[in-house]
């Protein structure tokens, strides 16, 4: 039965004060609640219309009506779960990193997840300002893909600052992604915010400036989507690394 007490706890995890008060966010979806049950995360409580779907304590059968009260969807799944928040990982800084500089759209993090786990990057690291990877939005869009990818929140200045690694940006004006003749499995690969690019002060600690030129003669689009230019960058560096291990 879902209670009242419920229902206060969900509606206040759509505010990331809240989620980190009670150390908790929601998962909404049989395939993304499944991945998440199937990770490490661990599960506190599932709201599931039919429980049949799921061999596990802490299942609560709901009616439609109830999972309307607590969804944050238009469209309701069937399934609606709380989660706990994990402590902090440290990153595994051996293999390629992203890096994301204020990104503010949770449409745009969860595909960037989404597209960081298909190149088989599993650390992103966001500067302090950047959308929370919790936010039922970018949970959603994640798919599943967030159960499996540490994300970090730090300093991204001084973590640059600080880090002896290859050091990549991606900017209107760079140089071309496919003639770069540099091949490397470790790093950090730098994406800026989706209205103004990476920052002046974090430009200067960057070794290496990308872009991804245009194929027209024309002077539009002036740019591309964010997670769509990640995904073209990951593609070229995930390509001249197994060139490299094919030598």
């Amino acid at each position: 039965m879902l209670s009242k007490n419920d229902i206060k706890l969900i509606k206040s995890l759509k505010y990331k004060k809240q989620r980190y008060l009670h150390k908790m966010f929601v998962v909404e979806g049989k395939k993304s609640v499944s991945e998440f049950i199937n990770s490490k995360f661990d599960l506190h409580k599932l709201f599931s219309i039919n429980i049949s779907e799921f061999s596990i304590n802490n299942v609560i059968q709901v009616s439609q009506d109830d999972l309307k009260k607590i969804s944050f969807l238009s469209n309701p799944d069937d399934h609606l779960a709380i989660f706990k928040i994990p402590n902090e990982k440290p990153l595994n800084k051996n293999n390629l990193l992203v890096g994301l500089e204020s990104i503010n759209d949770p449409g745009n993090l969860g595909t960037i997840i989404r597209t960081c786990e298909w190149f088989g990057v599993n650390d992103i690291v966001c500067s302090l300002d950047s959308v929370d990877c919790y936010n039922p939005k970018v949970v959603q869009s994640a798919m599943g893909s967030l159960s499996r990818i540490n994300i970090t929140y730090l300093d991204l200045t001084n973590f640059l600052k600080s880090e002896s690694l290859n050091k990549f940006g991606t900017f209107i004006n760079g140089e071309s992604v496919y003639e770069n003749k540099i091949s490397t499995d470790n790093g950090i690969i730098v994406f800026g915010n989706e209205a103004n690019g990476i920052s002046n002060n974090l430009r200067l600690l960057l070794d290496v400036e990308l872009t991804i030129p245009r194929f027209n003669n024309k002077s539009y689009p002036e740019s591309l989507n964010l997670s769509n230019s990640l995904g073209i960058i990951l593609s070229e560096f995930s390509r001249k690394s197994n060139e490299k291990k094919n030598l």
